[in-house]
């Protein structure tokens, strides 16, 4: 059995999945600092640096994916991850519901 494989496209999913993957630990960090900002323990000046790094990363990532034409890779990516867990809280509520 052969698997033929495109360098180029080989390249762009590797590059789509890293980016996605750094798109959701920024994420994860905007919730942490949301948790953060809620219980009271960041200063003034603490969220203000904290929301200007937030949305420089947006920026920098918009940009990465345009200069680097993942965009399409990152969103499927992300589609992906998106399906595979709404399925398992589906069969986790389900088990739950019986």
């Amino acid at each position: 059995m052969n698997v033929d494989i495109d360098g180029d496209d080989l390249r762009t999913g590797l590059v789509g999945l890293v980016v996605a993957l750094a798109e959701i630990v920024k994420e994860t960090l905007r919730l942490q600092a949301m948790r953060r900002l809620e219980a009271g323990s960041l200063t003034e000046a603490e969220l203000d640096r904290l929301g200007q790094a937030l949305m420089d990363l947006d920026d920098a990532f918009e940009r990465m994916k345009i200069e680097l034409g993942v965009a399409d890779a990152v969103r499927s990516v992300r589609d992906g991850l998106d399906q595979a867990v709404e399925d398992l809280v589906g069969t986790l509520v389900g088990v739950e519901q019986r």
